[in-house]
């Protein structure tokens, strides 16, 4: 009842809607125009890990950080020559008195170690810390990137580390998000005026994303003044709210004028257009806020992760879902109460139809169309059909076996960037990685300046594990289980009454296999204290073992929510069932595609990225949560209609036919359309992490909507009989108490004709 009485609120008062809904679109605007300077960067640290202990207490007790700014200087012969050496060490120089800049370590002025000089010859390295968290550091990018890049006396300079890396992203993920939205829209309305036919109607999902797409950026900056925001998000729940925002608009105005032409109603009769928007906001209406709520409840798993990039994406996700929805049945009626008969003004198809002298399909063409033919032709050899979709499904997902996961990095950016191409010359040029240092941490063990000859051994043991460069100490640097450097004054520092630290340069890429073995092996050397590792190796290896940790409560919190929903709609145990399997081969698909493009670096030529070996870890789990809701999504829109046209008397397999009749075309339009919108992002990206959640949306959309709606669900069905709708005599009670269910209670119910209660679909 509720529904009904907000759609003859809506249709009684559109123009007060109207400017309550403009009110908040420019309030919105107002407050939300600013988010981005709120959102931070990274967010892939596990808070409770021990690598996130080990830099807490390297920031308290000895005031120090992992480096996080790395600058590439070059020469044009030798940075060994006198002019190279004196501009190379002004630069550091100057840089060291940087406000808000500290540990800063150059080749020229540390002794010239080789770790610091590529085997050229002709680049060095100047590594720093910018201090505070990663937004305030990334904001100094800019600034540092005027004072220091570029010809600096007699040497070449470009700025890269994490920090850099990051500013990059944020700032391509901002460029990219606004090319995105230039080249969305205008497709958005071409495909929905061939959805549509009418222009004008075609517009009114167009201006519903307005307010939801303005909603998400207030919804961001509330957000950010209570918890760290990824950046990340933005362009995620702003992918998801126009997805959304158009699929549910979608079915509204269908419904809308199927309401019409079930009532026999007149659109140019305001009394039948309002019995039809009250009608599509109780049906339709109900069935997008149920959606939404499986898609919440979807997003609302990946809170679990401690994560604060999930939870992030988690709680911005709830609300765009939810305000989505809002908006599907309060702006849509609004809108529609407010065109009027223009509704269907100029129709593009009476303009093909005219030009090309076909006339307009008979309603019953309508109800036994494409999709009606393809239900039955399914049905008709369910288990050919399943067994070749299934078997098609699993041999796209086998590459998953092999995946392998780690966090972006530089390679997630364009070559052009200079973050990028600082991170590239290290990686090839250098014999270490000394801007990944691993920092090991022992506090607690009294005045560490007592503890010289423990250092001494346990420095030397850890210098001899594969993969390690060198180890600096209190006792001075070793390589190979030999001292190489003896202590000195740039070592002191390395212990105080707080106790002692030792850095280990890697020789090996941290985000590898070789760098997760690495941190592996430096950990299971046996110290002589209790110890405990920092930097971006050891976070890694953390913050996998802590997604793996999370992952089976995740899992099982969006499975047991989906099928408690899917009961309370249909009131079967067998349909949830049959969801959650069709969704998992689905998405095991799409998660195979994923692994063989990104991973294996197929099409990397023809996608411009990088293949780096693995995927980032959290781009699978928030596909997985946020495709397993859109998929239920679908789902639910499906069955809603299926089970519709049982209740009314329909055997199971008419009602299969019905079913997917009048949804089979909304739905593969709405995965078109939202493939529409991440495909601009996926073409428009220029980093390859959202690339990659762009096309495995896409992906798993059309695989959703083409093979597992169009093919197996009608397959399955039919092999289930009236088997579908079964549930125990307890729950089928507990359903009649409290399920739910779309329902029109009007003239929108279908009513079969009498043949076809009596006529099956045809064998």
């Amino acid at each position: 009842m509720m529904l009904e009485r907000t759609g003859r609120a809506v249709t009684a008062r559109p123009k007060a809607f109207l400017w309550a809904i403009l009110a908040f679109v420019v309030l919105s605007g107002a407050v939300g125009g600013g988010v981005v300077a709120e959102l931070s960067n990274g967010g892939f640290d596990d808070p409770a890990a021990s690598s996130t202990h080990a830099k807490e207490a390297l920031s308290r007790e000895f005031g120090l950080s992992t480096p996080n700014l790395t600058l590439l200087v070059t020469a044009p012969g030798s940075v060994d020559s006198p002019e190279a050496a004196r501009s190379g060490a002004e630069l550091a120089s100057r840089l060291g008195t940087e406000p808000g800049i500290t540990q800063v370590v150059s080749y020229w002025t540390a002794g010239r170690p080789q770790t610091l000089r590529d085997k050229a010859g002709g680049s060095a390295l100047v590594i720093a810390h910018i201090d505070g968290d990663e937004t305030a550091a990334a904001k100094r990018i800019d600034g540092l990137r005027e004072r220091y890049a570029g010809q600096q006396g007699a040497v070449t300079v470009k700025l890269g580390g994490t920090v850099a890396a990051g500013y990059d992203t944020e700032t391509a993920a901002q460029s990219d998000l606004q090319s995105m939205e230039q080249i969305a829209f205008p497709v958005l309305f071409l495909v929905l005026v061939l959805v549509f036919g009418s222009l004008v109607a075609a517009l009114l999902p167009i201006l519903m994303t307005i307010p939801v797409v303005v909603g998400v950026l207030v919804l961001l900056r509330v957000l950010s003044a209570f918890m760290d925001v990824s950046v990340v998000a933005l362009n995620a729940t702003t992918i998801i709210g126009l997805g959304l925002a158009i699929d549910y608009s979608l079915f509204m105005v269908s419904r809308y004028r199927e309401e019409l032409r079930t009532r026999g109603g007149d659109v140019t009769v305001r009394e039948d257009r309002t019995e039809a928007i009250v009608g599509a906001v109780r049906t339709a209406g109900r069935t997008v806020l149920f959606s939404a709520l499986t898609v919440a409840l979807s997003l609302a798993a990946l809170a679990v992760f401690p994560l604060p990039f999930l939870r992030s994406i988690a709680v911005a996700g709830i609300g765009v879902s939810l305000f989505a929805a809002l908006a599907a049945v309060v702006v849509v009626p609004t809108l529609l109460a407010l065109f009027g008969a223009r509704i269907d003004s100029l129709d593009a198809r009476k303009l093909v139809r005219r030009l090309t002298g076909r006339a307009a399909p008979a309603p019953q063409a309508v109800e036994r169309g494409f999709w009606h033919r393809l239900a039955v032709t399914v049905m008709r050899f369910p288990v050919p059909i399943a067994a070749v979709a299934v078997a098609a499904l699993v041999l796209l997902g086998t590459p998953f076996t092999g995946v392998k996961f780690s966090l972006p990095d530089d390679r997630q950016l364009p070559a052009s960037s200079e973050s990028r191409q600082v991170g590239e010359a290290v990686r090839t040029g250098f014999t270490s990685r000394e801007g990944d240092t691993i920092t090991v941490v022992a506090v607690g063990i009294g005045d560490g300046t007592r503890h010289r000859q423990e250092i001494h051994d346990y420095a030397a043991r850890l210098s001899t594990v594969p993969g390690v460069a060198s180890v600096t100490s209190y006792a001075g640097r070793f390589t190979g289980g030999t001292q190489s450097a003896p202590p000195g004054a740039a070592t002191d520092p390395f212990a105080s009454p707080a106790g002692t630290y030792l850095e280990v340069a890697p020789a090996v890429e941290t985000f590898s296999d070789s760098g997760d073995r690495l941190v592996r092996d430096l950990r299971a050397v046996p110290p002589p204290w209790p110890v405990a590792m920092t930097g971006a190796g050891p976070a890694l290896v953390d913050t996998k073992a802590t997604l793996a940790d999370h992952l089976p409560l995740v899992l099982g919190i969006v499975v047991l929510a989906m099928f408690v929903l899917l009961f309370l709609f249909t009131g079967s145990v067998v349909m949830p069932l049959k969801a959650l399997v069709l969704n998992v081969l689905s998405l095991s698909a799409t998660f195979g595609a994923m692994v063989w493009i990104f991973q294996e670096g197929h099409l990397s030529g023809a996608l411009d990225f990088t293949a780096t070996g693995a995927l980032t870890a959290v781009a699978p789990i928030l596909m997985f949560c946020l495709l397993f809701g859109l998929s239920m999504d679908y789902e639910v829109f499906m069955v809603s209609r299926i089970k519709e046209a049982h209740d009314a008397g329909l055997d199971d397999r008419a009602a299969v036919a019905a079913g997917l009749q009048r949804t089979g075309g909304l739905v593969t339009a709405a995965a078109a359309l939202m493939g529409v919108v991440t495909v601009a992002g996926m073409l428009t990206s220029t980093v390859a992490f959202q690339k990659m959640f762009a096309l495995g949306l896409t992906l798993a959309l059309l695989v959703d909507a083409l093979v597992v709606r169009g093919l197996l669900l009608p397959a399955f069905m039919r092999l289930m009989g009236p088997a579908n709708w079964w549930a125990p005599a307890p729950l089928r009670r507990l359903h009649r108490r409290i399920g739910l269910a779309e329902t029109s209670g009007g003239p929108s119910t279908v009513r079969p004709e009498p043949r076809e209660r009596t006529t099956p679909v045809p064998r």
